[in-house]
């Protein structure tokens, strides 16, 4: 018994006026369909060999339709009598010894294909009736994952873990058609009487099942992910990246519940649409991005511009004179701030704004008044340097050197 291929390829529109007792898909399918029974599309008011023909029935000289992006599964008694991955035209027959059983073609699923028949295939000869269900081939879109708590990870860039609450959708194919209807599609769906086997049907068991598997294995996603030296171990890249999150989310659930081995499953596609960290991933998110604007040359910019404002605000507010205890005038400041900040691309105060010229003006006249220093002084001062590293006008290597000059170390 077996297929014998009466029109390879892609079917055409003809195909109905040139046979008009056939079996095809259940019409109007959803995209989120998984397996399908094959109906009865035609007949030939009892002219053709097959006038008796009922819904997941296959009598003999029965023709079946193979669309794109389909295969056809024949079982009896629970066990795979034949598998057909190649889209075309057969013919069923039960009394040809010669026929086979399975066209899987060249394609990539072929070997997977082949490989599972042998494993499943019916050990004996069938009786003369079947039945008959389409697997979809295609992309199935439109499964959902979420989580309603955060889930955390070990995050290489960042040095820790780090948590989150996440939701999105990911694409899945199945790869192995045998596999999947053996192993996984419950038999409620496999009767002469059973209905579509729909992925996205919150009545599907199955179905939720593999919406718990995801949520499961995306903490361990999201440490492949972001724990991959190809990726840069950055997690800002991962909602723009559908193919990379997806193989790391395959892999981990594949790990975990050998999805692809199994089960003829498989996950093509992710989309993030939210990822909502926890307050303390925040916090030390804001502090990495300080730590990004602060590395290298942006260091030495923003450092410069600080001080600069430091300084002209504190002309603009009358500071001029507090700061004339340094004993310091605006060259000195330039010179300090040289040994702090490289000079070759760095910002220097315009030295003819009315703010700077007045703070020279104090610095020189309170190096001319005080040549020498008194512990009174120091202290002062030293008083006075503290309130301006608390406001933030004075960095912390800044008040140090000044520190050392006037206690003369």
């Amino acid at each position: 018994m077996g297929f014998i291929q009466a029109l390879a390829g892609a079917i055409g529109g003809t195909f109905a006026d040139q046979w008009k007792d056939f079996y095809g898909p259940v019409p109007s399918l959803p995209p989120t369909a998984g397996v399908f029974p094959g109906i009865l599309m035609g007949t030939n008011n009892n002219r053709g060999a097959n006038y008796k023909g009922n819904q997941n029935i296959i009598t003999n000289g029965s023709k079946i339709i193979v669309p794109e992006g389909t295969a056809v599964i024949t079982m009896q008694d629970g066990g795979i009598t034949g598998c057909i991955t190649q889209p075309g035209a057969y013919t069923y027959t039960s009394n040809d010894p010669n026929a086979t059983s399975i066209f899987a073609g060249d394609g990539i699923i072929a070997p997977l294909v082949k490989q599972s028949f042998e494993k499943f295939k019916y050990g004996g000869i069938p009786a003369a009736q079947q039945l008959l269900f389409y697997v979809n081939l295609k992309e199935i879109p439109n499964n959902r994952f979420g989580t309603q708590s955060e889930i955390y990870w070990d995050d290489a860039y960042l040095g820790t873990q780090v948590g989150a609450i996440t939701r999105g959708t990911y694409t899945l194919r199945i790869v192995d058609p045998i596999l999947f209807v053996k192993n996984f599609v419950p038999v409620t769906y496999l009767t002469q009487t059973g209905q579509i086997f729909d992925f996205a049907d919150l009545d599907n068991p199955a179905g939720e099942q593999l919406f718990s598997e995801v949520v499961g294995s995306l903490s361990a996603a999201f440490s492949n992910y972001t724990n991959n030296p190809d990726k840069g171990n950055r997690m800002a890249r991962i909602q723009a990246d559908q193919l990379g999150f997806a193989a790391s989310l395959s892999g981990a659930v594949e790990d975990a519940y050998q999805w692809k081995t199994s089960r003829g499953l498989e996950i093509i596609k992710t989309a993030i649409l939210a990822i909502e960290y926890d307050e303390a991933t925040k916090q030390l998110l804001q502090d990495v991005k300080k730590a990004d604007a602060l590395s290298g040359n942006r260091a030495n910019t923003f450092f410069q511009q600080a001080t600069a404002r430091g300084i002209q605000a504190a002309g603009e507010n009358g500071g001029g004179t507090d700061m004339a205890f340094l004993g310091m005038g605006v060259n000195a400041v330039g010179n300090m701030m040289g040994n702090v900040v490289q000079p070759n691309n760095g910002f220097v105060p315009n030295q003819n704004s009315p703010q700077t010229q007045a703070a020279a003006n104090n610095f020189a006249a309170a190096a001319t008044d005080q040549p020498a220093q008194n512990s009174e002084n120091v202290t002062a001062k030293l008083l006075d340097m503290k309130k301006l590293l608390d406001a933030g006008v004075l960095t912390q290597e800044e008040f140090d050197a000044v520190k050392k000059q006037l206690l003369g170390l």
